[in-house]
């Protein structure tokens, strides 16, 4: 087969579409989770901390400074200020602690339907040698005059 064939035969198995459709669903998820940590949660949490907005939260290393302007003319460009956001790092951490959770939640429950599965007794797939004999006893029975 071509290069282009085999392209597509592998994007259409059935494990590559799903992976698809998780990736996608996860990143929905995802942001889902991100407006639940900035815009739920963490505004209780800084009320309770004393009006403290942990995405202003930083450690400046180096302050801005703005341009230099001579009238209409730039004589120094503005430099942007250096700083270490750990308060965006809090709420990076909250989300991957509450999407782990949400994962751990879900296989919990995936495993606990695969325990039901394997605990469920399987059918019995013919007679047991106990019933075949008898089985074969009363044919001989019926045959005999």
């Amino acid at each position: 087969m071509g290069f282009i064939s085999d392209f597509k035969a592998f994007l259409m198995k059935g494990e590559i579409v799903t992976l698809a459709t998780a990736v996608i669903i996860g990143g929905a998820f995802g942001k889902i989770v991100t407006s639940f940590t900035n815009d739920v949660l963490m505004p209780p949490i800084g009320v309770l901390l004393g009006g403290v907005d942990f995405s202003d939260l930083k450690i400046v290393m180096q302050e801005g400074i703005p341009a230099v302007m001579n009238g209409e003319t730039e004589v120094a460009p503005a430099v942007a200020e250096v700083a270490i956001l750990y308060g965006s790092f809090i709420q990076t951490i909250l989300d991957f602690v509450i999407i782990g959770f949400c994962i751990f939640m879900v296989l919990k429950a995936y495993e606990r339907t695969k325990k039901k599965e394997a605990e469920a007794p399987a059918a019995p797939v013919g007679p047991t040698t106990q019933e075949q004999l008898l089985m074969e006893i009363r044919d001989e029975l019926k045959r005999r005059p």
